[in-house]
């Protein structure tokens, strides 16, 4: 569970039937932080079909979301001829893990609201047959 770090960016691929590939990056605080070091993990994730293009549709930058998925490594050789090393999760599931900032909070319970529960007499406690 983490923040995006910026809007996903998605791509189609090539053929027949193009698949969406949305990648993003999500910020995972960390829950231990020695001094001196950095408090978030910056994860890779790439969502492919469904996934990526509700990704696309639907993310933003800043969005606290949650997701599953596997661990991917791979390589490749840049513009330079150097080796760069990849380590991304390959979303197999992801949803929001907060809601949409309400733009107004709630007015508080008023009495008239509050009549509609039952009142629970005093001592009950003692009469209930559980622990």
């Amino acid at each position: 569970m983490g923040r995006l770090t910026k809007d996903p960016e998605a791509r189609y691929s090539q053929g027949e039937k193009p698949t969406c590939i949305a990648n993003y990056t999500l910020a995972v605080d960390r829950r231990f932080k020695k001094e001196g070091e950095q408090a978030a993990d910056f994860i890779n994730c790439v969502a492919f079909g469904k996934p990526g293009e509700f990704a696309e549709k639907h993310f933003r930058k800043g969005m606290k979301i949650l997701i599953s998925g596997r661990i991917q490594t791979g390589s490749y050789t840049n513009r330079d001829g150097q080796k760069i090393y990849t380590t991304n999760v390959v979303v197999e599931d992801q949803e929001f893990a907060e809601s949409k900032k309400q733009e107004a909070t709630p007015p508080p319970a008023t009495n008239a609201q509050m009549d509609d529960f039952m009142s629970i007499p005093d001592g009950i406690e003692e009469s209930l047959p559980f622990d």
